[in-house]
């Protein structure tokens, strides 16, 4: 910042109107340094409110009411007509005790009245009797399986004889007492329940067995690698999806002598396709995870290969090559939205609505359109689209354009209509189409596993541990997003890949999956 120069006593002139040109002038430059005064105190103040909300204040984007139920300038845009709905009436929710799901294994207990109860009678009828279920839990126990293979001498008509020894499905890893079951058991709780190795190795010493954290580590890293030959088709089937949700989140990965950022993707296969009778048909789910040691774009044209598609991914420049080689850009209103919801956070209490609200109002707009056509197929989502959601656009695009000059370019109000006019074009791709997202929450969510995780686990020990991370999060994430359960899933796979055929391994993929008999 520019000060302005020192003026002394002697410098000053004597006239009248060169000392008020002087006064003006010095006015000017104050005005300016004030108002790059008041920017950096509004961008300080943001990031400090950011910086306490993230420490300690709610994750949820959610504005208390009265917030946005104002404006602070008349701004006329298309708001979409209110449908027709019937209203029922409010059914009142019983209380008590959920049900017990009816899955659940039940043992019989019969309780019956005591000898001496009965000997107080001269006869006793069984009329019928009264049932109750209690839930109870059984903890879990290891159990040590004994593989006893029977061996026979063979003698056949000819006389000649032979020793044969019956065979047995031992574990799944060379050279180790593991059970595909223990070895899912392990997985799960790491990578699904959060659950990092030295625990579950104190929670094992509790029931009497003696595992160390080296071991279990040696086992997650060995079944994970029987497990990346499903990595491939796992691949081939997230790029045969119209559209992909792709994120990134750091992970720590120790180095020598230091602890380097390093960085999880995610791919998630979405959209709808058609059949040969012109049929819509939801891609089935799957989410390709991949480990690497830096955030270079490389790696993002390295998985999507020869891909073309609807990519819905963040601003990050390392997909721009993508984007000029067939692959269409579609931008995330979430992010929009949360940067204005963040210059809102960050205004003082009892500070009249603004500009971001106004903004929020807009977007809100666009999101309450496609609530209603969450269950639209594409063709009737493209409809409305190209109707409805187009006029708001358009109104919003001309609000954003008209107030953009009035604001500082670095301010946190100013950046956030910069963003979202930078990312117009991108922002607005998913009006043009039925088959897309107006955001890329799909991918955050399946991010969320990865930021849970390091929580407990803290980062991973070698880029080794980055790729067995990266194939069972793979795994275990697309078992769930089919409904799979993935303990059942892994402990299946594990027992039947090493005897599976390597040219049909897209059987064992969660989407395919059917358990063995």
């Amino acid at each position: 910042m520019n000060l302005p120069a020192p003026i002394d006593r002697a410098s000053l002139p004597t006239e009248v109107a060169p000392l008020q040109d002087l006064v003006l002038e010095l006015g000017q430059q104050m005005q300016a340094m004030r108002a790059q005064f008041d920017a950096q105190l509004d961008t300080l103040r943001h990031q400090l409110v950011e910086l306490r909300r993230r420490l300690f204040g709610p994750r949820s984007e959610v504005i208390h009411l009265g917030q946005a139920e104002l404006w602070s300038d008349p701004v006329q845009f298309p708001v979409p007509a209110e449908e027709r709905r019937e209203v029922g009436a409010h059914t009142r929710r019983k209380g008590g005790r959920p049900a017990i799901s009816p899955d659940l294994p039940r043992r019989r207990v019969e309780h019956d009245l005591s000898d001496a109860e009965k000997a107080g009678y001269a006869s006793l009828e069984r009329i019928g009797e009264e049932v109750s279920e209690l839930l109870e839990y059984i903890p879990a126990r290891l159990e040590v399986i004994q593989n006893v293979r029977l061996k026979y001498r063979c003698e056949s008509a000819d006389g000649r004889s032979t020793v044969r020894t019956a065979t047995a499905q031992g574990s799944p890893l060379l050279r180790s007492n593991a059970g595909a079951g223990l070895l899912a058991h392990v997985m799960v709780s790491k990578y699904l329940d959060h659950c990092p190795l030295a625990r579950q190795s104190r929670i094992f010493a509790r029931q009497g067995v003696a595992l160390s954290r080296q071991t279990l580590c040696d086992w997650v890293l060995d079944a994970t690698e029987l497990l990346a030959v499903l990595m491939p088709a796992l691949q081939r089937h997230v790029l045969s999806s119209p559209v992909i949700f792709t994120d990134d989140t750091t992970l720590a990965l120790q180095a020598p002598g230091k602890t380097i950022t390093a960085r999880m993707w995610v791919y998630l296969a979405g959209g709808q396709q058609k059949d040969d009778e012109g049929q819509w048909h939801k891609v089935a789910p799957a989410a390709l995870y991949d480990f690497t040691a830096d955030r270079s774009g490389t790696h993002p044209r390295r998985i999507l290969g020869a891909w073309r598609g609807y990519l819905q991914a963040d601003d990050y420049s390392g997909y721009h090559a993508s984007f000029r080689e067939g692959v269409t850009h579609v931008a995330c209103w979430a992010h929009v939205r949360r940067k204005f919801f963040d210059v809102i956070k960050a205004a003082p209490k009892g500070a009249p609505p603004g500009l971001a609200d106004n903004a929020l109002r807009f977007i809100g707009l666009i999101y309450r359109i496609e609530r209603r056509l969450a269950e639209a197929d594409p063709d009737v989502r493209l409809r409305v689209r190209q109707g409805r959601t187009r006029r708001v656009l358009t109104a919003f695009h001309r609000w954003l354009a008209h107030h953009q000059p009035t604001l500082l370019p670095r301010s946190p109000l100013g950046r956030a209509f910069a963003y979202a006019l930078s990312n117009w074009t991108a922002l607005t791709v998913f009006a043009d189409s039925g088959l897309l997202a107006p955001d890329n929450n799909t991918a955050e969510r399946a991010m969320r596993p990865v930021a849970i995780s390091r929580k407990n686990w803290l980062f991973a020990g070698s880029p080794r541990g980055g790729r067995a991370a990266a194939v069972a999060l793979s795994l275990i994430e697309t078992a769930r997003l089919n409904g799979i359960e993935p303990y059942a899933y892994l402990k299946d796979v594990l027992t039947r890949l090493p005897g599976h055929r390597m040219d049909r391994l897209d059987e064992l993929l969660p989407m395919n999956w059917k358990p063995a008999p």
